[in-house]
């Protein structure tokens, strides 16, 4: 186990509130990386995306890089500029 992933699980275990904005920036990283790699599988640069959802590629990058707080309507919208749909889970 590397010094970092030590480091990590001996604070979440002792600090709850870094445990919980972890989990939550992992999930929000979670979701910007499935973004990007469904724009490269569809063959989509940021700047074509961006053009088919009338926006600046700046802002594609700040989807896939920073997904926090991020509308279900803009992924339905991304979703379906790459050709591809939404599924919402609670598990």
């Amino acid at each position: 186990m590397s010094d970092l992933k030590r480091y990590i699980g001996e604070r979440k275990h002792r600090d709850k509130a870094f445990a919980l904005s972890y989990e939550q920036g992992y999930e929000d990283f979670k979701i910007g990386v499935l973004l990007r790699q469904a724009r490269e599988k569809a063959g989509l640069s940021q700047e074509e995306l961006a053009r088919r959802l009338h926006t600046k590629k700046t802002a594609i990058s700040r989807i896939e890089n920073h997904a926090e707080d991020i509308k279900l309507s803009t992924l339905e919208k991304v979703a379906a500029a790459i050709g591809k749909h939404i599924t919402v889970a609670i598990a």
